[in-house]
């Protein structure tokens, strides 16, 4: 459960470290992101000589979250971090990897590219 002022790994290649989420986008009053949602956010931490630099606002994707998840058949997963990956308006990632495990529940949400360059998809 990911919400506003919570510190979110990075695990693509775009150039950004570390992300501060600011926002959750879809519903009006939502006050928690899981696994799935976009949120906006604002880099805390980059590399220098990348696209994304420090304190520009993007839009990321949460792939992990330590918050444990129940799915339908009676399995809880949990994660070892909160880790997002960041996107651009139209949905399409910055960077071109996915370092780390994702959430497998972004297939239902059409972030199909991201499961596929993940590594493990849990």
């Amino acid at each position: 459960m990911i919400q506003p002022q919570s510190y979110l790994k990075v695990t693509d290649n775009s150039g950004a470290r570390k992300l501060m989420c600011i926002r959750i986008l879809g519903t009006n009053n939502c006050k928690y992101a899981n696994t799935g949602d976009t949120i906006i956010a604002v880099v805390k931490e980059s590399v220098p000589n990348m696209p994304v630099k420090k304190s520009e606002i993007v839009r990321a994707v949460i792939v992990r979250t330590r918050k444990e998840m129940k799915r339908d058949n009676g399995i809880i997963i949990r994660f070892d971090d909160n880790a997002a990956v960041v996107i651009n308006r139209e949905g399409n990632l910055k960077g071109t990897r996915v370092h780390g495990p994702v959430d497998r529940e972004l297939w239902k949400k059409n972030f199909t590219k991201i499961v596929s360059l993940a590594p493990e998809a849990f």
